[in-house]
């Protein structure tokens, strides 16, 4: 009898140590609600390009930013599955900086992507170069500015007359 009533302590005992070491493994696993304030929205750069983006537009269009590509370009049906799913992972976590959209109706005009010296690595470069060939097969017109200390209003609606065909007076393009 004295056995079991020592194999009883040590199956309570051994209960016991195992709900404590699950509840502290559980509370560092716990993830509930991890967040924080992120970061500002915007770069100094972008927000600077903003600024100068807003007036080269002017009120005929409003500038969006950090625009998701999938909000832009949806997958094209009759895929499989697994080829829809791939379609759409390549994108998921993909933005445009800027989108300029007619103020009307909030139709999409263009795409900007403002490029600062981080768009020289190899990963940067396959980013974009899958932003391009997204707006390619969608007919989004994108443009891509080189990040600079300071831009000329002016200069940016002409450019994005003269390659989106718009009055100079509301318009923006890349450098």
């Amino acid at each position: 009898m004295s056995w079991v009533f020592i194999l009883v302590i040590v199956v309570v005992v051994a209960a016991l140590l195992l709900a404590a070491a699950g509840k502290k493994a559980g509370t560092g696993s716990k993830v509930g609600f991890p967040y924080v304030p992120a970061k500002a929205l915007f770069s100094p750069a972008e927000r600077s390009f903003l600024g100068v983006l807003d007036q080269a537009v002017g009120p005929e269009h409003r500038v969006f930013g950090k625009v998701r590509v999938a909000d832009l370009a949806s997958v094209k049906p009759g895929l499989g599955n697994a080829a829809r799913q791939g379609a759409l992972n390549r994108v998921a976590a993909k933005h445009f900086d800027f989108v300029v959209c007619r103020a009307s109706d909030l139709s999409v005009v263009f795409a900007v992507e403002l490029n600062d010296s981080s768009h020289s690595s190899k990963r940067a470069q396959a980013r974009d170069e899958l932003l391009t060939k997204v707006c390619e097969a969608i007919g989004l017109p994108l443009f891509q500015v080189t990040a600079k200390r300071a831009y000329s209003v002016q200069e940016l609606r002409a450019q994005f007359a003269s390659v989106v065909g718009v009055a100079p007076a509301v318009a923006v393009v890349a450098t």
